[in-house]
């Protein structure tokens, strides 16, 4: 087994023609939308024709692509693998997009690209490294739509407007979710072209925005996928169907789609999530439906306003100077009014006692199962005691069958 890396290295040199698209595939595409295609790739607001993927292997900005040095090492091998074989060195790329806008909290990225047999691939980046695209995901909590959700669907009307034929959507992370949101959102006539949506590890959506925006219109197209301890995922999952894969690590290290397992062409499937994580999304989404608005917004402002006391621009630096970050983060704490305060620990102490009860729940379940098996042995013993049939004076060791 291996992972999107070993899937190009083997499977890179046919075409589209000669093997259709995979969702590894689609995983690739996802990953692909989290370099920095900024002078590159023409803009969406462009008029321009688009750019093949070899020949920015030649642009002089070639190294600005992998800015975000979380997965760069990752992020060069999938480049080197693409450009390697037949099937995506041709691929062309156009209609990028990349908005940071601090005031409205919003970060929004996004590029289109057409593959070798007339397939178009729309890919929605996740979170990135700021501290702003942080933020977005966790207003996503309370607030519906969020302007990168707003953005989604604009864009998607904007450019499959300027295509013919049937087209895929699909990211990671953020990505998956506005990918679904973009779909559910978009023009009917729109709409009806798409092929087929996939949502990474993507977050859900809270019930009451599944039901209005008509889910039920693309869920036969959806393909959620998760790896088997998801959290992210995991968020608000609870009427979308999901499929479940193996990563070769453990926790919230698998949200890196560079960790989920390859064998031939597909990934490799998991029974379903491990228990405890699927006890402890659990826990987190009650908890999170059971607050409402005021509280939710204070929880996220507050832990928002915490982190950016840093004064670190994205989650590097502040990883990187975690001294200086810590220093800034206490400072904040300190400035935090009474009455916040007291939100907050109503908000955290509605956390632990739903997680106190979520266990005594899972405790007296796990009892009565257990029960149950006695029972249903101690019934099998009786009933096997009553076939045997032993002779008057003999013992029945020597009973005869």
């Amino acid at each position: 087994m291996g992972t999107v890396i070993n899937y190009l290295e083997n499977y890179g040199k046919y075409t589209f023609q000669e093997m259709p698209m995979t969702e590894v595939d689609s995983l690739a595409l996802c990953q692909l939308s989290y370099l920095k295609f900024d002078g590159m790739v023409p803009d969406v607001q462009e008029d321009k024709p688009p750019v093949t993927l070899k020949s920015l292997k030649e642009h002089p900005d070639y190294e600005k692509l992998f800015g975000d040095v979380r997965y760069e090492k990752e992020n060069r091998a999938l480049l080197t693998g693409m450009l390697q074989g037949n099937r995506f060195r041709n691929m062309k790329l156009n209609y990028y997009v990349n908005v940071i806008e601090e005031q409205w909290e919003t970060q929004f990225s996004a590029v289109t690209f057409f593959l070798d047999d007339g397939t178009t691939y729309v890919a929605f980046r996740g979170t990135d490294e700021t501290i702003v695209g942080w933020k977005e995901d966790f207003n996503m909590a309370f607030l519906s739509p969020v302007p990168g959700q707003e953005y989604s669907v604009r864009y998607l009307e904007d450019v499959a407007a300027r295509f013919e034929g049937d087209f895929y959507v699909g990211g990671h992370s953020k990505g998956g979710n506005l990918a679904v949101y973009s779909a559910m959102n978009c023009a009917p006539q729109i709409q009806e072209r798409i092929r087929k949506v996939y949502s990474m590890d993507g977050p859900g959506f809270r019930p009451e925005v599944l039901e209005r925006c008509g889910y039920d219109r693309i869920a036969d197209r959806v393909t959620k996928i998760l790896p088997h301890s998801s959290l992210v995922g995991m968020i608000f999952e609870s009427n979308m169907y999901f499929q479940v894969v193996k990563s070769r690590t453990f926790g919230l290290l698998q949200h890196d789609p560079y960790t989920w397992l390859v064998v031939s062409n597909h990934l490799v499937r998991a029974n379903g999530l491990y228990e405890r994580r699927k006890n402890m999304d659990n826990t987190l989404n009650e908890w999170i439906l059971s607050l409402n608005e005021q509280q939710l917004r204070t929880f996220v402002d507050t832990m928002y306003q915490v982190i950016t006391a840093s004064q670190a621009r994205n989650l590097i630096d502040f990883t990187a100077e975690w001294k200086r970050s810590m220093n800034g983060i206490i400072g904040a704490l300190k400035e935090v009014d009474e009455e916040t305060k007291q939100i907050l620990v109503q908000v955290i102490k509605s956390l632990f006692e739903i997680a106190r009860e979520n266990k005594k729940k899972q405790t007296t379940e796990k009892t009565e199962a257990v029960l149950k098996r006695i029972a249903s042995k101690q019934k099998g013993r009786d009933k096997g005691a009553r076939e045997v049939q032993v002779r008057p004076g003999k013992t029945l060791g020597n009973a005869e069958g």
